[in-house]
């Protein structure tokens, strides 16, 4: 019975850590079913992104593709709140600082600038042109799930390997440090397993184009800012979501 409590508080951990969907409102999730949740991370995602490709295939019939995709991004902004977007205009903002310490304060900043606005429009762009791509491919809403199940691989597999940069802690540090590390590396195999398995060797190319997302966000924070933060974290896996949606238009 205690097993399958802190199953059930670990998925509503990755499900309140993810989106905005209010599992909390009937249970109180704390740091610790988040760091175990870790491993259900692509799960989730692969949820979302079946509900984005339903979506997508869905209204492609009746609309435009491009329009359809719009309009799946439009769900995925309203089911996670647009957290991972925002996230993606902050890191974009601070990594783009003249040092450290003004990084870490321009990314707590409620306005966006100039690198977060070019960031976001571009990411956006490309994500709703792939998802159109895509739609009009083979195994359309697998594939849209293999690549967000991915790219809900790219914090856990930061957090694991990069440390926490702000001192004082933050909204990502639970995914960093020794809490829930088999969590974390469990979550980032499942994820890869999730793709192969649902695209055979096409999986490994989505494999390959997230990987190179997360790691280009992890190399420049590390640079810049010495670690992830929650940001960070985010940004990581908004990109390694759009260029697995990439990856899974250049293989159809």
């Amino acid at each position: 019975m205690q097993a399958l409590e802190t199953a059930f508080r670990a998925g509503a951990g990755a499900v309140s850590f993810l989106t905005r969907i209010p599992v909390g409102s009937r249970l109180e999730v704390e740091a610790e079913d988040v760091a175990r949740g870790a491993v259900l991370f692509p799960v989730v995602g692969a949820g979302l992104g079946a509900v984005v490709g339903l979506v997508v295939v869905g209204l492609d019939a009746r609309l435009s593709a491009v329009l359809a995709a719009a309009l799946a991004v439009a769900v995925e902004a309203a089911l996670t709140g647009a957290i991972h977007l925002d996230a993606l205009a902050d890191s974009a903002d601070g990594l783009g600082a003249g040092s450290r310490e003004r990084a870490l304060e321009i990314m707590r900043e409620p306005t966006i600038g100039a690198f977060g606005t070019t960031a976001l429009l571009l990411d956006l762009v490309v994500k709703t042109a792939a998802l159109a791509a895509v739609a009009a491919g083979p195994r359309a809403i697998l594939a849209v799930a293999a690549a967000y199940a991915l790219g809900r691989t790219a914090p856990p597999a930061l957090g694991w390997a990069l440390p926490y940069a702000r001192p004082e802690g933050g909204s990502g540090a639970i995914l960093t440090g020794g809490a829930g590390e088999v969590s974390r590396a469990l979550g980032v195999g499942l994820g890869v397993g999730l793709a192969v398995a649902a695209l055979g060797l096409r999986g490994i190319a989505l494999v390959g184009a997230a990987a190179l997302g997360a790691a280009a966000v992890g190399l420049v924070a590390r640079r810049r800012l010495g670690g992830v933060t929650g940001d960070v974290l985010g940004a990581a896996a908004e990109l390694a979501t759009t260029l697995a949606l990439v990856a899974a238009v250049a293989t159809r």
